[in-house]
């Protein structure tokens, strides 16, 4: 947005700056080049754009402008509606409506959104029905990423609500011929308490459109006044999924609906170089698609459909892949960099000097080199979609986290007007930033458009791990010096490929040389929860706390000695406090770790307490406090649930989640040999939740999941004097043989 949140009017859409540099997968070309026939061609495009294929432009470059292609990378972008009608609809029963391009996949945005509309219009939030990710329906959005929703959407839909309670109070004073200032709005009524008269919303409007534009004086209700935001409302649309009335992509059926598969090459990049596909072809109802280096069947079944999969038998080229593995990733993405340094904060010019003098002379000093693996996103529901063409329209219905992103995409594929596409998202599985790519959306739509029918296409958990993209592997060398009052003196900090969210250090420094170096990746890579802020927060936490054993200090006082934001130290206060920090030693086999950090306005502490058996070398994750605090809480008990599921989630990473794999092939793509966190692994968790009413809120999805594999870490270190600086920290449930203490 163009324009400070806190001010009136819905600003004009502008994407910000440029996305992270870890945000691989918005930069990559599309999966599939479709050929197509020429008669499906031209069916396609329809008569009105035949002249496209005669005119003056190449066909990358008419391709580019009629579908957006270089939107697709950025996300797209555009003017936001100023009508009020285009975010808030009030029935002619009353019934509010309102609209966001934002999708609802699991992080309940739908109730806090909800929640938002109820207060504007003082209703009970049981009256909103909310419309999402829809795009025939709703305002044009970015996505549902980087925590945007909370801090971003949540304000546009309050001021798009109050213009509408305005409008309302207006309609309501010209009718009675009162003034406006007489005029209260509450409970889904106008009060005119002079007169006695009421008027219901329906009434008011007798279901019109409210298209009077939103002004710039509009006002928000502030955070102290809020009356449905703050409280923990129970999540709007619990009872439809602990039921099963919810349809996820993968429930959905629609009439004459076939089931797809599409035929994956034995290692990315491999080319197509035959198809034999006449047994699968004399299969009865089956029909086989190619375009290309793109094979898929369909048939009534899942089962037909897997068969008539199995019968082909295809010929590969496959191209040469980096001659790399898990176990020599590092020094493969040290070795092989790309586009130079980013993010670079640089402090060489200090009166005292660069960062390497002052290291040298630092009172203590520790140099350590850390490592975190690639890892999958694992959601509950795997990538699916089901496409239907309606003449030259086509109708999506996906588990994705960018529904305008992924038109774009079908757009782009099938060399059609945007205008006639469209995505539908249902509530979605989870995406935890691994569903920003429309990958099977636009191969559901291949195969519905040569069956002529609806095609459901769900991936398959293999498929997932090995043709979806991993949260990025990194290796991240540093140093640190302090001097005799504990006091930080150099701070180095490089991190290589994982990327540059969470780089910057919240503790004051005297000198430093922070950068993210970008590299090649052998395997596939893009977005994952708080992208890199995980990798680097392990870093430079794991960094802190041996820096603090280093000059015999207190982890915690060490780093509060170094700490200057008040917001920070308050929740690094409230999770010693909760924990009991400093208050015992832990019993014998146990340790104690500390971690914090803060990024996108999210502020977050962790403690954690681990035991190690002395024989086998398990470790135990026993107890976790997690102090948290992000702004004016919208819903205490739905920001709970986020920071608890932030927390199992990282566990995963941090104990035992790695993608094995050997020349770019996957080595454990099923659950059975990737094991994310179980019912037995979790902890006791504690949540301290800070409600700051004075500060805008912020997002909450992503910053809770930094601070605990540090405190692991830290830790484990605390109950054995072995210092893990991998994550995964114990792959196999032990400290790995090869660490030692030190």
């Amino acid at each position: 947005m163009n324009r400070d949140e806190t001010s009136g009017g819905i600003p004009s859409f502008d994407p910000g700056p440029d996305l992270e540099p870890e945000r691989y997968e918005f930069r990559e070309d599309p999966a599939w080049d479709f050929q197509l026939g020429r008669r499906e061609f031209l069916r396609t495009l329809g008569g009105g754009l035949l002249i496209l294929c005669v005119g003056l432009r190449g066909d990358a470059e008419v391709r580019a402008q009629e579908s957006g292609r270089n939107g697709r990378r950025r996300g797209g972008g555009g003017q936001l509606p100023q009508a009020i009608d285009a975010w808030v609809h009030v029935g002619e029963d009353g019934t509010v409506t309102a609209f966001t391009g934002k999708v609802e996949v699991g992080q309940n945005a739908r109730t806090s959104l909800t929640q938002a509309v109820a207060d504007e219009l003082t209703i009970p939030v049981a009256s909103v029905r909310m419309v999402m990710g829809d795009t025939d329906r709703v305002p044009y959005d970015i996505g549902t990423f980087g925590s945007l929703t909370t801090p971003r959407m949540v304000p546009l839909i309050r001021r798009a609500a109050a213009a509408a309670r305005a409008l309302l109070a207006s309609i309501a004073a010209e009718r009675w011929g009162v003034d406006r200032g007489t005029v209260e709005i509450r409970d889904g009524k106008a009060f005119h308490a002079t007169s006695g008269r009421s008027l219901g919303f329906g009434e008011l409007t007798s279901g019109r459109k409210l298209v009077e534009t939103i002004g710039e004086d509009v006002r928000a209700i502030p955070a102290p006044e809020w009356k449905a935001a703050g409280k923990s409302v129970p999540k709007v649309d619990a009872r439809r999924l602990v039921t099963g009335e919810h349809r996820y992509t993968s429930d959905m059926k629609r009439p004459g609906m076939l089931r797809g598969k599409v035929l994956r090459p034995p290692a990315p990049g491999a080319k197509l170089a035959s198809l034999d596909a006449s047994k699968a072809e004399a299969m009865p109802d089956v029909k086989v698609v190619r375009d290309g280096d793109f094979v898929g069947v369909v048939a009534p079944t899942e089962h037909e459909a897997g068969l008539a999969l199995a019968a082909l038998r295809p010929q590969w080229t496959a191209l040469e892949p980096p001659r790399c593995n898990d176990r020599t990733l590092y020094e493969y993405l040290k070795a092989h960099p790309e586009g130079g340094l980013r993010n670079r904060d640089r402090q060489t010019a200090s009166e005292a000097g660069p960062v390497g003098k002052e290291l040298a002379s630092a009172h203590a000093k520790v140099s350590s080199r850390y490592t975190v693996a690639y890892i999958a996103h694992a959601p509950l529901e795997p990538r699916a979609a089901v496409a239907e063409w309606d003449g030259d329209r086509l109708t999506v219905r996906a588990g994705t986290q960018r529904p305008f992103g992924g038109r774009s995409e079908l757009a782009e594929a099938f060399r059609m007007p945007e205008e006639r596409v469209r995505v539908i998202v249902p509530d979605t599985g989870s995406g935890y930033g691994g569903k920003h790519t429309g990958e099977a959306l636009v191969e559901a739509a291949r195969l519905a458009h040569a069956a002529g029918k609806p095609v459901k296409l769900v991936w398959t958990r293999e498929e997932e791990f090995q043709w979806a993209y991993f949260r990025p592997a990194g290796l991240i060398e540093a140093s640190a010096g302090a001097d005799r009052d504990g006091k930080l003196v150099a701070w180095d900090f490089h991190n290589y490929n994982s990327g540059s969210s969470g780089l910057t250090s919240p503790y004051a420094c005297k000198t430093k040389d922070v950068a993210f170096h970008a590299t090649g990746s052998p395997l596939r890579q893009g977005s994952y929860r708080a992208l890199a802020a995980t990798a680097n927060h392990f870093a430079r936490e794991s960094l802190m706390d041996e820096l603090a054993h280093a000059l015999e200090l207190d982890p915690l006082e060490f780093r509060m000695r170094n700490l200057e934001d008040p917001r920070l130290c308050d929740v690094y206060r409230d999770a010693a406090e909760k924990f009991g920090w400093g208050k015992s030693r832990p019993p014998e086999g146990h340790g104690y770790g500390f971690a914090g950090g803060a990024e996108k306005g999210g502020y977050v502490a962790t403690c954690v307490e681990v035991a190690v058996e002395k024989a086998t070398r398990a470790v135990r994750v026993v107890r976790a406090v997690a102090a948290f605090e992000c702004g004016a809480i919208v819903n205490p008990d739905q920001l709970r649930n986020q920071v608890e599921g932030c927390l199992v989630m990282g566990l995963g990473g941090a104990l035992g989640e790695a993608i094995r794999f050997e020349d770019g092939k996957v080595l454990n793509p099923r659950f059975s040999r990737y094991r994310v966190p179980r019912f037995g692994d979790i902890p006791k968790i504690d949540v301290v939740l800070r409600d700051r009413r004075d500060l805008p809120a912020a997002g909450a999805g992503e910053i809770p999941i930094v601070a605990i594999a540090p405190a692991i870490a830290n830790a484990i270190f605390d109950a054995t004097g072995v210092r893990i600086r991998s994550m995964p920290m114990v792959p196999d449930g032990v400290i790995p043989a090869a660490e030692q203490k030190g």
